[in-house]
């Protein structure tokens, strides 16, 4: 694993700590008036998302791991495991719900999506920012019922819950924030 130097670090740059794997949030170079420089950092678990404060000595050495980001297609479920299909040589792999968290609920065949491996093991999937999903079960709004900003859960076809407007109904497409899992508006059908 390559060493990178503390003075070296970018945002983004993902390195290999005892702990796990942390990527850099963010850095500040430190150069006090008395006593050596150091690094003032914010890291974030790959897997987990926790935040961590750290602080090192300036040009002190710590390995970065390198990630490979592979675009993939999602092809199918396959009992505790989604297939994917890599867009460049057609190798196909399956990924254990698990690992993908979240993102899971987000995926329906043929979507396709950018993987982040580390060591032959999925660390995190990257989405676009919202998707399309058709609603598959909500209560019907009440006629008349139309207050403002309120709410009802819905069940996506992908399973995913999600907090809609009343006005929405079963067959409905919606998008959907990835990142926050909330509801944004009615998709044009």
């Amino acid at each position: 694993m390559p060493a990178v130097s503390t003075n070296d670090l970018k945002n983004g740059m993902t390195l290999n700590l005892s702990e796990g794997l942390f990527s850099v949030v963010e850095f500040q170079h430190v150069k006090p008036g008395k006593g050596g420089a150091f690094v003032r950092t914010k890291l974030k678990n790959v897997r987990s998302g926790a935040v961590l404060e750290r602080t090192y000595r300036a040009d002190e050495k710590l390995d970065q791991a390198l990630i490979d980001k592979r675009e993939m297609q999602y092809l199918y479920p396959d009992g505790d495991a989604l297939v994917f299909m890599d867009t460049g040589d057609y190798e196909q792999i399956n990924a254990p719900r698990g690992a993908l968290g979240a993102a899971a609920g987000y995926l329906k065949e043929g979507d396709s999506a950018v993987l982040q491996i580390f060591d032959g093991e999925i660390v995190g999937v990257e989405l676009p920012a919202a998707v399309e999903l058709e609603v598959t079960e909500t209560e019907p709004g009440l006629q008349g019922d139309r207050v403002s900003g309120a709410r009802k859960p819905a069940t996506l076809e992908t399973g995913l819950q999600v907090q809609v407007p009343l006005f929405v109904g079963v067959g409905d497409r919606v998008k959907v924030d990835t990142r926050s899992g909330e509801y944004l508006t009615r998709a044009s059908s």
